[in-house]
């Protein structure tokens, strides 16, 4: 009604026309306020001040006769994400384009990113920047592995072991009604633990029996993956795959350090799967 009658210029709405006026100019005034007070204020992202860290990035190219080196970078660790990976790549970008290293999902899946950081094997893109801007930071490549360029590292030999133990379902049985095969909760609960591995290889490049050995020990990592097919219920080849890992080299390399189960990006314990082999190898019983 009160539209209608401002808009037929009848007495009540030449009377209301002041107040409508009044009224709109209050609401202007509340909303210049809203937009300029504390709250808008607190909404402002405050600009952070420059906190300046040194990385030490290993360095080395082979079409260089330069020797492998650790060059020095300092970032703003206020000015980039609180991963190593953040930094890595605000190096890359803005500092030196040259530098290489293997990322690609920046979520902790793919195992691409894993590399020596401050002593530690572990993903870039997990691990945290140490925020004491006093501390210089320093990162590697995987210990003991051939390095390709800079943080890059030969993963042909870790692969050809994990081929080595047929990483993948094996049987002699139909499919039922040409449907998947059915596993019960607590034959399925046995492969938490194993199954997630990622395969980025910080487990056995942490451990001296694989730097020792690495041409004949698997290695925690596909001893980890070979327990997972060993005891998947839906496998029939259980007695050729114990067989093909039991050898003086092969499996009882390990000496439990536990190296493995520490840098674990995925918290897996292959120490403890390689501990199950070797009972299932002594016993003859599956575990």
């Amino acid at each position: 009604m009160l539209a209608q009658a401002l808009r037929s210029g009848t007495g009540l709405g030449q009377q209301l026309l002041p107040q409508v006026g009044a009224l709109s100019a209050l609401a202007r005034a509340v909303t210049s306020s809203a937009a300029t007070g504390p709250a808008a204020a607190e909404a402002a992202p405050a600009s952070k001040p420059v906190v300046e860290k040194e990385f030490l990035v290993y360095r080395w190219n082979p079409d260089s006769a330069e020797p492998p080196k650790y060059d020095s970078y300092k970032v703003d660790i206020n000015a980039c994400g609180p991963m190593m990976l953040d930094v890595l790549l605000k190096i890359k970008d803005e500092q030196d384009g040259t530098l290489s290293l293997r990322r690609s999902c920046r979520e902790g899946i793919c195992g691409s990113c894993a590399m020596n950081i401050d002593g530690t094997n572990g993903l870039a893109c997990l691990t945290k920047v140490d925020r004491d801007a006093s501390k210089v930071s320093r990162v590697a490549p995987l210990p003991h592995m051939f390095v390709v360029k800079d943080l890059v590292v030969d993963m042909a030999n870790f692969y050809a072991q994990y081929k080595h133990i047929q990483p993948y379902l094996q049987t002699t049985k139909p499919k039922p009604d040409g449907k998947e095969f059915l596993q019960s909760k607590e034959e399925r609960a046995k492969l938490d633990g194993l199954y997630e591995c990622i395969l980025c290889a910080c487990c056995s490049t942490s451990c001296p029996s694989y730097w020792w050995n690495s041409d004949k020990y698997l290695g925690p990592a596909v001893l980890l993956a070979a327990y997972r097919w060993i005891i998947d219920s839906r496998d029939d080849f259980t007695e050729q795959r114990i067989k093909q890992v039991n050898d003086q080299y092969k499996l009882y390399r390990c000496h439990t350090i536990m190296n493995c189960a520490t840098v674990c990006p995925k918290g897996l314990n292959p120490g403890k799967a390689i501990a199950k082999v070797k009972q299932i190898v002594e016993t003859g019983k599956v575990v």
